[in-house]
């Protein structure tokens, strides 16, 4: 499903950020779609734009209502349109695709790390530093901790995948075993 959903978001972010980068409001996009996306996520939200008892311009009118302002007559325009064909649900995703572009767009990559204990400044930088000389891309960085993976880390920086956490290791030794 969440390929499909991709699938379905993606000629939406295009849109928008082809509209952020005309009126130079990336930025702005940023905000709304990170706003929008984050409400829509929400449990007791999700659940009621669900409902089959409110109409789609009900549901529009909600989430509009829920944005207080924080978007612009165009931000509003989208919400209105997704509500219109159903695609509210979509709005993570779309707020996910078009990040994706505007980090291709301005040379950079989001890196997320999870480690198992804090990260130092330091290590931060080394690994920044690392990351930029691999991608060729300005990096930024987004520290997670996971107690769970006992020690090393996780790293995700768009299709790239690196675990070299100790519990990735002792799960990849154990299906070597047949465990």
């Amino acid at each position: 499903m969440a390929g499909d959903a991709t699938t379905i978001a993606r000629p939406y972010a295009e849109a928008v950020f082809q509209r952020a980068l005309e009126t130079d409001k990336l930025d702005l996009w940023t905000e709304m779609l990170a706003f929008l996306g984050t409400a829509v996520e929400d449990p007791q939200l999700s659940r009621v734009l669900g409902s089959p008892q409110l109409t789609r311009e009900q549901k529009a009118q909600l989430v509009l209502d829920i944005a207080g302002g924080r978007l612009s007559g165009e931000g509003e325009n989208l919400v209105r349109l997704l509500a219109e064909n159903g695609r509210l649900a979509l709005l993570p995703e779309i707020a996910s695709l078009y990040e994706a572009r505007k980090a291709e767009h301005e040379g950079t990559v989001e890196v997320d790390v999870t480690t198992a204990y804090p990260l130092k400044p330091a290590q931060e930088q080394v690994l920044s530093e690392a990351l930029k000389a691999k991608l060729g891309r300005e990096v930024r960085i987004h520290s997670h901790e996971d107690p769970e993976l006992i020690g090393g880390f996780r790293l995700r920086a768009g299709d790239m995948v690196i675990d070299g956490s100790v519990a990735g290791q002792l799960q990849q030794l154990a299906h070597e075993l047949g465990l």
